[in-house]
């Protein structure tokens, strides 16, 4: 299993989540996050007002998906959130832990027994 890292500008985060609606995940989370990467505290341009400073608005968008349907994930995220600008965000690519050290809160049960029932069609 892999752990997917999508951190993305705000205004591409629903079309990125859109992509991903019949997607093979196992579990997703969202939170919305401040941050810098090479652009450091350069002037950008975020939904029609201007910004300086140094950390700007992002989503990080994490997925947990199995080892062969990993690519398939990334190429969407990259296709909807890639503007050609500096700032469009990152993917990291992490191994996550086997299903079975998963532990569901609710029902105290492995990952695999808590998440059988609620797959989609």
């Amino acid at each position: 299993m892999k752990q997917i890292v999508a951190i993305v500008k705000p205004y591409l985060v629903e079309k990125v989540l859109d992509s991903l609606k019949r997607a093979p995940l196992e579990a997703c989370s969202v939170q919305e996050v401040k941050g810098y990467g090479r652009q450091k505290s350069y002037l950008d341009q975020y939904e029609g007002s201007e910004y300086a400073l140094a950390f700007l608005p992002k989503v990080e968008i994490t997925l947990w998906v199995d080892d062969a349907r990993a690519e398939e994930i990334i190429r969407k995220i990259v296709a909807v959130a890639r503007t050609g600008r500096m700032g469009d965000g990152k993917v990291f690519v992490l191994p996550a832990a086997d299903k079975d050290s998963v532990i569901d809160i609710a029902s105290h049960t492995p990952a695999p027994a808590a998440t059988s029932k609620r797959r989609r069609a």
